[in-house]
């Protein structure tokens, strides 16, 4: 049985806080309503619900945190509702969580068709000095059972080789990488998508917000570095692309080029390699992408 996911990834301009919810489930109805035979995971960009760059730095963060909920609450429900209703799994962009303690985290949230919500990432790596958000410090895979794992990045998050890398690592074979960037490094990420991508042999999803608050410029790459879907502007758009993860494990197992197995590097003889960066190192036995959690 072969193991494929429709993903529909939806670069739009970010909703104000506080415009009425049910025009996003409006949105997403519409979405739904487009006939699939496989699985549907539908993306939105970072922050999606939470508002535009417009005003200063300080009016806008003092907005963000005027509006930050802990993770369970009315929001919270509506979302489980309306995947449930759909039938779909859903990542509508990040939310503002309010932590216990009175911090501001950017958090990823992922919701199944069985109405849960399956994952929460906050994001690792703020942009700042631009962004007020306390760094997450967990990184965060899912299942979509029968049909792979899938790991969560955000944003800036895709500028640390780490993370990828980690996800990757503890079995992610897709990367939805949600992004908000209203500034002309978009080009950079784009080239970023493709490493992170290359260098760990995952597919990359990076959905960016739509102008004329972002830069658009979304992206799918496989895991062998090659771009297969990307919008070229900031137009507000809808793609819906079929990811084989079967094609993931093919890429594993005969390397990237036919050539390339950075997952079978090292053998059990090798020494570990010191990495002073991190007061860690790289253990030859623990050099492999794994089927469940490694902790």
């Amino acid at each position: 049985m072969s193991r494929m996911l429709s993903v529909v990834a939806v670069q739009a301009p970010p909703r104000e806080i506080g415009e009425p919810f049910d025009a996003f489930e409006a949105e997403v109805r519409g979405i739904a309503s487009r006939e699939s035979s496989n699985p549907r995971i539908v993306v939105y960009p970072e922050l999606h619900l939470f508002g535009s760059e417009l005003g200063s730095p300080e009016t806008r963060n003092a907005h963000l945190l005027a509006s930050a909920r802990p993770l369970d609450g009315a929001l919270d429900d509506r979302l489980r509702a309306l995947a449930a209703e759909l039938d779909i799994w859903l990542l509508p962009g990040s939310v503002c969580e309010l932590g216990p303690n009175g911090e501001l985290f950017n958090t990823a949230v992922v919701y199944s068709p069985a109405g849960e919500r399956v994952a929460s990432y906050r994001k690792m790596f703020p942009w700042r000095p631009y962004e007020p958000y306390e760094p997450g410090s967990d990184f965060v895979v899912f299942d979509i059972p029968a049909i792979g794992r899938l790991g969560l990045s955000i944003c800036y998050d895709a500028w640390f080789p780490e993370l990828t890398r980690h996800l990757a690592w503890m079995g992610a074979e897709v990367v939805l990488n949600i992004v908000k960037t209203t500034t002309p490094d978009r080009e950079q990420e784009l080239v970023l998508a493709r490493a992170n991508s290359i260098v760990n042999q995952v597919v990359t999803v990076s959905v960016n917000c739509a102008g004329p608050v972002g830069m658009g410029r979304s992206i799918v790459v496989d895991a062998e570095g090659r771009v297969i879907e990307e919008w070229a502007n900031d137009a507000p758009a809808t793609l819906s692309h079929v990811i084989d993860f079967d094609d993931v494990s093919r890429v594993r197992a005969l390397g990237t080029a036919g050539l390339n197995r950075v997952w079978e590097q090292f053998r059990p003889t090798d020494h570990p390699i010191e990495l002073p960066l991190y007061r860690g190192r790289l253990e030859p036995d623990r050099w492999h992408p794994r089927s469940a959690d490694p902790e």
